[in-house]
């Protein structure tokens, strides 16, 4: 029996699926620039994709998937454009929340959360009580999230307790536990469409060992085949973790 399922974007061994994919979802912007429209448009373009490639993921069996919705960085963007990101993600989290219990997908949210409206940190609050519930894929959303900032905190946190005596000496698994993603398994694969070559302030610690595939597709068009066509080329490493 052949156990490689056959796809236009590449053939991908489900005995060998990554745990973990994290995926820099870029290119909104340019996407509706080239088509003539506002960027706003672009962000609802790339929201769509969003639920398209979620499903895809959830289809095939991945257990974790971290998409980077919104940076630290980004609120020096102009205010029309922050509002749209944060409608969206209004009414996305209205979407899922209806359908969590059916779909069986948990949701998490990485970065500093206090700082939005307090409608989006009530729908936040209510899909991460619902996620309680169950067990199944989970989604985790960074949201005004920054790789620095999480190791910042996490030594801040770290610090604190250890200077009450609470704390033994650091290592590395016990600072990841300090982290937005603690008790979760480190991406093995980094996703980054749009023609970029950076990690953008995403995932630092969690990425030490992560694999890497770049193209130059934008987000809103970063359809399923691609995924799979990323999952193809990430089967193929070698990944020796510093050993032979």
């Amino acid at each position: 029996m052949n156990i490689f399922r056959k796809k236009k974007g590449g053939q991908i061994d489900p005995s060998r699926l990554p745990r973990h994919i994290a995926i820099v979802m870029d290119g909104n912007g340019r996407w509706a620039r080239r088509r003539g429209l506002p960027r706003t448009v672009g962000h609802g373009a790339g929201a769509e994709n969003f639920r398209t490639v979620a499903t895809h993921c959830k289809e095939l069996g991945i257990e974790y998937l971290t998409v980077y919705a919104f940076s630290t960085e980004n609120w020096k963007r102009p205010a029309e454009e922050v509002e749209t990101i944060m409608e969206l993600l209004e009414n996305y989290l209205y979407e899922a929340i209806g359908k969590m219990e059916k779909d069986r997908v948990k949701m998490k949210f990485f970065g500093d959360t206090t700082v939005l409206s307090e409608k989006l940190r009530e729908l936040i609050a209510k899909t991460e009580e619902i996620s309680a519930r169950f067990e199944g894929v989970q989604v985790n959303i960074c949201l005004n999230y920054g790789g620095r900032d999480e190791i910042l905190r996490a030594a801040a946190q770290y610090a604190r307790e250890y200077a009450d005596g609470q704390r033994s000496p650091l290592t590395e698994k016990r600072f990841s536990d300090y982290l937005f993603s603690a008790g979760i398994p480190d991406p093995d694969l980094v996703i980054r469409p749009s023609g970029e070559y950076r990690l953008s302030n995403f995932l630092l610690w969690q990425t030490a060992y992560s694999e890497f595939y770049f193209t130059d597709t934008l987000w809103p068009d970063f359809n399923p085949r691609e995924l799979d066509q990323a999952i193809s080329v990430f089967q193929k490493r070698d990944r020796r973790y510093g050993g032979i």
